[in-house]
């Protein structure tokens, strides 16, 4: 585990464990290499907060907040999600993403689309402007064309490490088969409170390495992935989506709020119902309607970061 600065755990307990909005939080994904090095993911994770909690301070909204936190993610290629995602086994990138509103519980989440820069963004607009919840594959694609989202080509959301690794897992799955192969596990997601007690939550994904087309994992699936209720929390999931999807961890989690539990016992009860029921890997981040957020995972590493006002800068740890 590392912290950016001189912070400790107990440090950032305190300061989870504050009330009182607004605040986001963000992480990059329960899958952070436990390897690399620490310091890129403290830059796009402090760099994500910051966005969220400059979208507050301008009047935005928790979901305009979750949004531009989750964007800034979708656009660093550190991270599964929008450019630099993982790639299927046939080489390409198919992402997922979500968000929810937790004061009058719109939703909206698309899954397996190929040429959109940022599904965040796509997502949005499904909750926004349509009286459904997710659209999928060439139907999101179509009206993300509707809305005036520009088309980009597939291949350049692929990186050259993406790239690299899935030639890796390739060879590995030609000798071995292709449901041998380890997959990471990666995502990115926002949580935001605002001064009025008003949550909201985004999470996107490239799902996981080398994994089959057309495999969709909890990141678009509202309650798995992705939940926001003003009346219990907000929160934004990440691991084996397989597993989150088992246990519908997002909603777990608020749920825990709402029965008395802080953001921060919250986070680790869902990581714990998740390895106990499911034997699954992953993270969480949450934000309450009291100000107070919440964190936890059980895999090496988890980039995350949070922000309140008074802050000089957005404080991180892997």
């Amino acid at each position: 585990m590392a912290y950016a600065g001189e912070l400790t755990q107990a440090d950032f307990d305190q300061l989870l464990d504050q009330k009182g909005g607004p605040a986001v939080a963000v992480h990059g994904g329960a899958g952070t290499p436990p390897d690399a090095d620490p310091a890129r993911y403290f830059e796009g994770t402090r760099r994500a907060a910051e966005a969220g909690l400059r979208a507050l301070m301008q009047g935005g909204s928790a979901l305009d907040a979750a949004q531009a936190a989750a964007v800034v993610l979708e656009d660093d290629p550190q991270f599964n999600a929008g450019t630099g995602a993982a790639l299927t086994s046939s080489g390409e990138v198919e992402l997922d993403a979500s968000c929810m509103d937790g004061t009058s519980l719109r939703a909206g989440a698309v899954a397996c689309v190929k040429t959109v820069k940022n599904p965040i963004l796509l997502a949005r607009r499904v909750c926004d402007d349509t009286p459904h919840i997710l659209l999928c594959s060439h139907g999101a694609e179509a009206f993300a064309r509707e809305c005036g989202i520009a088309e980009v080509p597939n291949a350049l959301l692929v990186t050259q490490r993406q790239l690299e690794r899935w030639r890796e897992l390739h060879q590995q799955a030609h000798r071995e088969g292709a449901d041998s192969v380890r997959r990471k596990i990666g995502t990115i997601g926002a949580v935001a409170v605002d001064a009025k007690g008003r949550v909201a939550a985004c999470t996107s994904t490239g799902g996981t390495m080398y994994k089959r087309p057309g495999r969709i994992g909890d990141t678009p699936i509202i309650g798995a992935g992705t939940y926001a209720d003003d009346h219990e929390a907000a929160a934004s999931s990440t691991g084996l989506g397989e597993a989150i999807l088992k246990v519908t961890m997002a909603r777990a989690a608020c749920v825990r709020v709402r029965d008395g539990a802080s953001p921060r016992s919250a986070a680790a009860d869902a990581v714990g119902l998740l390895r106990e029921r499911a034997h699954g890997e992953g993270g969480i981040i949450l934000a309450g309607p009291d100000g107070r957020l919440g964190w936890a995972y059980n895999t090496p590493r988890m980039a995350r970061a949070m922000i309140r006002p008074g802050m000089q800068s957005a404080k991180a740890a892997v």
